[in-house]
């Protein structure tokens, strides 16, 4: 009798599991779904011409028309061109924001002065200042510098704009790295500043890639400060000269979602060779405060 009710017992847990795990399971498909079906739906409607367009807009309707992308007139012809021009302000900014930062909270961090914690909420009360208010300032001052309408025009505020909470992250992961390892490389004779890139920077590479990615995604992403600063159509990085491409194709959907599909691409790319990267900096306790 009494192995019978355990095994009675046993069967009911394992019954109670399987049931909760095909819940999960099914929300978890559920949830996929949800996150996937607009980007289908994108890549769909980018295949369409203007009268597939108008009859049926959420079904894959033949014959698929590739024109869109890669035709004389297709999107790939205009948007190769912001995608580099944000390439190449985004990595310099990216480069730029993280180098300064990582310095900066290492002093934070590794180094004891007069006003140290002082002068370090000063630069963390930055984050309660809303970007916003900063816009007609931040632009006269690139006014005046004669960056306007320049790529230095964005890279420039992105890196000082960036600093802040890299700074803020950073300087949780520098202080709780092992004191030690730091006193034995200057019983060798160590500076350090060859500390710093010796033992903080290889120990630290994950949040780096944190950071590094959340950079990125922000002067990926942003429409306000190109919007502001920049007027020459040559110069418009991705968010803006899409902007502009809507302008132009706002009654021809096929190109317009063609150009949306090309611009997420490399944002796909950074997210499927980064993600593991991007795990590891998250769980490895650095955000926490």
């Amino acid at each position: 009798m009494a192995v019978t009710t355990v095994e009675q017992r046993t069967a009911s847990v394992t019954r109670y599991r399987t049931r909760n795990d095909l819940y999960r399971h099914a929300f978890l498909i559920f949830v996929c779904v949800l996150i996937i079906f607009p980007y289908v739906l994108t890549i769909i409607m980018s295949l369409k011409d203007f009268n597939q367009f108008n009859h049926n807009e959420f079904l894959p309707t033949l014959p698929f028309h590739f024109d869109n992308y890669f035709s004389r007139t297709g999107a790939f012809n205009t948007i190769w061109r912001y995608i580099l021009n944000t390439i190449f302000v985004a990595a310099v900014s990216a480069a730029g924001a993280v180098a300064i930062a990582a310095l900066t909270a290492h002093v934070f961090a590794r180094y004891s002065f007069p006003g140290r914690e002082t002068l370090y909420f000063l630069v963390i009360a930055l984050l309660m200042i809303p970007g916003i208010l900063t816009l007609v300032p931040q632009f006269l001052l690139i006014k005046s510098f004669g960056l306007f309408n320049t790529p230095w025009a964005l890279i420039i505020p992105y890196i000082s704009g960036g600093q802040v909470l890299a700074i803020f992250i950073l300087r949780q992961f520098f202080a709780a790295l092992p004191e030690e390892l730091f006193e034995a490389a200057r019983m060798d004779g160590a500076s350090e500043f060859r500390a710093f890139v010796s033992i903080s920077l290889p120990m630290s590479q994950s949040i780096l890639g944190v950071v590094t990615i959340m950079h990125l995604l922000h002067s990926w992403n942003d429409l306000i400060w190109p919007l502001v600063t920049l007027t020459t159509p040559e110069k418009f990085t991705l968010t803006l000269g899409l902007y502009a491409y809507r302008n132009d194709n706002w009654t021809n959907w096929g190109p317009l979602f063609a150009g949306y599909v090309i611009a997420s691409i490399p944002l796909l790319i950074v997210f499927a060779f980064t993600s593991r990267l991007f795990v590891e900096g998250l769980s490895s306790g650095a955000l926490k405060l």
